[in-house]
């Protein structure tokens, strides 16, 4: 081989190397996030005190509950199950921001058409994510333990979450809402202090760097058709 086939060939396996160790640690915060996503669905309506239609508590739990409705009318078809709920999720999550703050410095660096396509696919993976996980629930039990102001127009959602099984330690979820006009939508989830959009922004700007913004485009493209198989869609 000549020196610029070896160097081809060296540049193609740094290539594959690094598609792989992505895909690793893509799975890992793609677990972090089903998580979080799957646990808001199974939150049990329970007592807070009183709280308001503008309050963010309520509003976490008001959304639940009509989750939880749809979920347990087994009149309702598969897809129509879905539609529904996708709906719901929709309305109450800011993917739009999420999408932005998964990149971080890099958003800034995408041209408009790159971002015309990054926030449509983000959106359509956490949604797929969503619903691959709504039939998830095994009994676990949860507990609103309070709500903090974190800036005029923000507040944090904490819950603790105990798992069906006694031997497991409980898991902290905590959902990160901001005001929108008179509504709240959820910007960030963190598990155990872990967050959601940061742990994705670890991710793919890591892989914007060795693989460019087409090598993340085609990963989470792969990825969310296996989402797509999974759920039947």
């Amino acid at each position: 081989m000549t020196r610029s086939e070896h160097r081809y060939a060296g540049n193609c396996d740094a290539a594959a190397l690094a598609h792989h160790q992505f895909a690793r640690a893509f799975g890992l915060g793609f677990a972090i996030a089903l998580t979080a996503t799957a646990l808001l669905l199974n939150l049990r309506p329970i007592a807070y005190g009183a709280t308001t239609a503008g309050d963010p508590a309520a509003i976490v739990k008001r959304t639940v509950g009509q989750v939880i409705e749809i979920l347990q009318d087994k009149r309702m078809s598969q897809d129509s199950r879905q539609h529904k709920v996708i709906e719901i999720v929709a309305g109450r999550f800011d993917f739009a921001d999420m999408a932005r703050s998964s990149l971080g410095y890099n958003w800034k660096k995408l041209s408009p058409a790159q971002r015309q396509q990054f926030v449509p696919l983000f959106t359509a993976f956490m949604e797929d994510a969503y619903l691959n996980k709504i039939d998830s629930y095994s009994g676990q039990q949860v507990q609103f333990v309070g709500q903090t102001p974190i800036a005029d127009n923000a507040s944090e959602v904490k819950t603790v979450v105990q798992p069906a099984e006694s031997s497991d330690p409980p898991i902290h979820i905590n959902y990160l809402l901001k005001r929108n006009g008179s509504d709240w939508k959820v910007y960030d989830v963190a598990v155990d202090d872990i967050s959601i959009t940061a742990n994705y922004r670890n991710q793919f700007n890591r892989m914007i760097e060795q693989q460019g913004f087409d090598g993340l485009m085609s990963a989470m493209r792969e990825k969310q058709q296996e989402l797509r198989q999974s759920i039947g869609a």
